[in-house]
């Protein structure tokens, strides 16, 4: 097997300029990751050739992002036994609420982990990645963990300077 990876699967190459978010936050903690557009509906052979050649490979994760039917994560969590994440898109008629439910709603025995509907949920899906692979990996768990805190110090900074400016006044 080689070194370990995520894989961030789409329905549709118009899900990209959500989850390109996802890619750059797996990047950014130095976490190896491959995208590749393909459909529950549309290629369900193909779909199921890349999870089992991308398991075989050293995929740890794969996190799913599709919108309206969303049945992406639960096909892909039907062919592995690795953590799904599914990434819900914004969009059709109710506004990514379809693709939601459509995610969340698994049978027993068959989990997919679900985040938030769009650019939330795929930045969050990569944080759940690679804390997952943190469990096994204890570089990665720091990688979070100092991300983790460079957003606490960034939440800090940004209210003494809001203070700072309210004394002036």
């Amino acid at each position: 097997m080689s070194k370990a990876f995520v894989a961030i699967l789409m329905g549709s190459d118009s899900d990209w300029p959500v989850m390109e978010n996802t890619l750059k936050v797996l990047t950014d903690l130095g976490i190896t990751a491959e995208v590749k557009v393909t459909s529950a509906h549309r290629t369900p052979a193909a779909t199921h050739e890349y999870v089992k050649d991308a398991e075989s490979r050293g995929c740890q994760v794969f996190i799913c992002a599709a919108g309206l039917a969303a049945h992406l994560a639960g096909a892909v969590a039907g062919l592995t036994t690795k953590p799904v994440i599914g990434v819900p898109m914004d969009g059709g008629p109710l506004n990514g609420q379809d693709a939601l439910l459509s995610t969340v709603m698994m049978p027993a025995g068959v989990p997919v982990a679900t985040v938030a509907i769009g650019k939330a949920g795929a930045k969050n899906a990569a944080y759940l990645a690679a804390q997952m692979l943190g469990v096994a990996d204890p570089e990665v768990a720091q990688r979070v963990a100092d991300d983790r805190k460079a957003n606490a110090d960034a939440v800090i900074a940004k209210d003494a300077a809001l203070n700072a400016k309210l004394k002036e006044n």
